[in-house]
């Protein structure tokens, strides 16, 4: 099962990551100030990945 956690990172700052279920992150978040907005945060992705665009973005030579 995937899972988002949350933790303090050396700054003091609450971040999350999200793993896959083999235990690999596959998604990490910025710095949030306060555990409200990190939750926050998660709840944005939650909301938002399931609806996002796949873009890619190649280099000025057409390489990605």
């Amino acid at each position: 099962m995937p899972k988002f956690e949350v933790f303090i990172d050396k700054s003091g700052n609450y971040r999350f990551r999200l793993k896959a279920p083999n235990g690999e992150i596959i998604a990490a978040s910025q710095a949030y100030s306060s555990k409200a907005a990190c939750m926050n945060g998660i709840e944005s992705v939650k909301r938002n990945a399931p609806v996002a665009d796949i873009i890619e973005i190649k280099d000025s030579e057409g390489a990605m």
